[in-house]
């Protein structure tokens, strides 16, 4: 039997790095796109810790296989920490992310650039039949920038100013990004903690 781990996401770019991560395992990751699911995920956590186990969770008790989930967003500390765990949704979840991005960069213009910090933040939970679902959490602290630059990521990676780097995280290329990446720090602590347990 093949060894698997259900990473469950469908989207393509943060399969990309997972699988990259986890290259050098024994584990095939698969992800939502592979399986069919019956059970209805309802994210209606508080945190992005309740949501990842949300997730997490439900795909578990349906598959009987191991699954990691992540729950990931933008904190403004401007914006009260806004869009936060409803980074995903903010604005409407139709809305698209040029949209959003565009909004963000809007309500902060004018802001000075020391009072436009904010972070990405990911919590990534691990689901195992018969075991106690765990959870770690990567942050990166940076700014919101003054446009909406660069092709390379995904979300709110356009105006996330990166100041080691003076680049936002769109602009950064795909071994710059996991090297810094609140994910690629989040799955790094996962793969770290399940080699501890002597899962990996």
């Amino acid at each position: 039997m093949n060894k698997q781990i259900i990473f469950a996401t469908k989207n393509e770019g943060k399969l990309k790095e997972i699988r990259e991560l986890f290259s050098d395992t024994d584990y095939e990751i698969i992800s939502l796109n592979d399986i069919e699911l019956k059970s209805e995920i309802i994210e209606n956590g508080t945190t992005f810790e309740e949501n990842a186990m949300i997730k997490a969770n439900t795909i578990m008790e349906e598959t009987n296989t191991m699954v990691l989930a992540d729950d990931s967003g933008l904190e403004v500390d401007f914006l009260g920490k806004e869009p936060g765990v409803y980074s995903a949704r903010y604005l409407g979840e139709n809305t698209p992310q040029n949209e959003k991005n565009k909004h963000i960069v809007e309500l902060l213009e004018g802001v000075e650039y020391s009072l436009r910090t904010a972070r990405f933040v990911c919590s990534i939970a691990c689901a195992i039949p018969g075991r106690e679902t765990f959870t770690v959490r990567g942050t990166i602290e940076g700014m919101i920038s003054n446009e909406i630059v660069g092709e390379n990521g995904f979300g709110y990676d356009p105006i996330f100013m990166v100041p080691k780097y003076n680049k936002t995280m769109a602009q950064l290329n795909m071994e710059e990004k996991n090297e810094i990446s609140h994910r690629g720090q989040a799955l790094r602590l996962m793969k770290q903690q399940l080699k501890n347990e002597g899962i990996l």
